[in-house]
Order: C-alpha cells, then structure tokens, then sequence
C-alpha cells in the first residue's frame, strides 16, 4: 500500500466548547487507513503584523512548518458575520506571509462546519472558498460538510454522536485522501 497521506486539521475557533473543535476531533475517529490527522490548535498565534514578519513568531514558524509538510489541509470553522471568524483569518494571513512565503500554495483542501444555526456554517465556507483560491489551493468540491443544529448533533461531552454526520465527515476525509493522491500523481 502506498504511504498514507498525512492531514494537518485546524479549527477556527478558540472556544473550549467549540462544535467546530468536537467535528474534528471526530474527523481524527473517522480517518480512513491510509490517512494521518494532526490537529494544530490556533490559540497562541499573535495578530498579524507585517511589521514583525521578518521575527516571526516561533508558534508561527511551527504552524508554517506543519503546513509545508502536511499532503493536505483540514479547515474546520464556525460561521461569524457572514464570514470565517477572525482566528482563522489571522492564522491564514501568517501562514501565507511574507509574500512569496505561502506554506499553503498548491495544497489540496477540504473544508467543515458546524454551527448552532439550521444552515451549519455555510456562508463562511464559501467565503472561505474564496481564500483557498488566492492562497492557490485545491479545494475538494464534494462532499460538503455542514453540521447545522450542532447543538442536537454533539453531546455535553463534546463528542459528535449523529450517525449521518459522522457517515458524512467519514466521506469527506476519503474523499480528501483521494483527492490529494489525485493531485500528487497529476505533479509528477
């Protein structure tokens, strides 16, 4: 069997009881055989400055790191104002900074949501879908995840209990392997 492909999942939210942090720790329960999840968490990265790019952060530098050396990238983000929340952006903007440095250039993506509302998040990831276009990603189209209701479809535990959902997550991470030994092939 060919090496398992690795993903690097980070969620855009920095709350302890997040339903975007409890859909990822499911993803990591429901990763396929031939896949790896490393879960980076947010928190600890400054706001992003231009002024202080050339002494980056060593927090910064890490995530960089693990992007540059993941096979694909796992965007998990709650919806704020339309949009993705301000976290998310922030670590995008120093992950894809100082120009010519993007760690996120060519990487094939896949993107989840859950939110308390009944549409699951589904402005920001298409807002996030802008970004992933700029930053010259490979966004998997389908299948989609949206966890709308979160609050029916996670427990008090945090733990992501609807059968359908988890089917759903469980298609999207085959999906994403899939994808990402597509594009693999394709670059040699």
């Amino acid at each position: 069997m060919a090496d398992k492909v690795s993903i690097l999942g980070f969620a855009g939210s920095l709350r302890k009881g997040s339903y975007n942090k409890a859909v990822l720790r499911a993803a990591a329960e429901l990763l396929p055989g031939d896949a790896t999840l490393e879960i980076f968490d947010l928190e600890g990265i400054p706001p992003y400055n231009m002024d202080i790019e050339g002494a980056m952060p060593q927090y910064v530098k890490d995530f960089k790191a693990k992007i540059r050396a993941a096979d694909a990238i796992l965007f998990v983000t709650p919806e704020h104002n339309y949009s993705v929340p301000g976290i998310l952006k922030n670590a995008i903007d120093w992950a894809s900074r100082p120009y010519g440095d993007n760690s996120f250039e060519g990487k094939p993506a896949a993107i989840m949501s859950a939110s308390p509302g009944m549409f699951g998040g589904n402005k920001a990831q298409y807002h996030l879908r802008q970004m992933l276009v700029f930053l010259d990603m490979h966004p998997l189209n389908k299948p989609e995840v949206f966890v709308a209701n979160a609050s029916q479809r996670i427990d008090e535990k945090g733990r992501l209990t609807d059968e359908e959902t988890r089917k759903r997550v469980a298609q999207l991470l085959q999906a994403l392997v899939v994808w990402t030994r597509r594009l693999k092939a394709g670059a040699k």
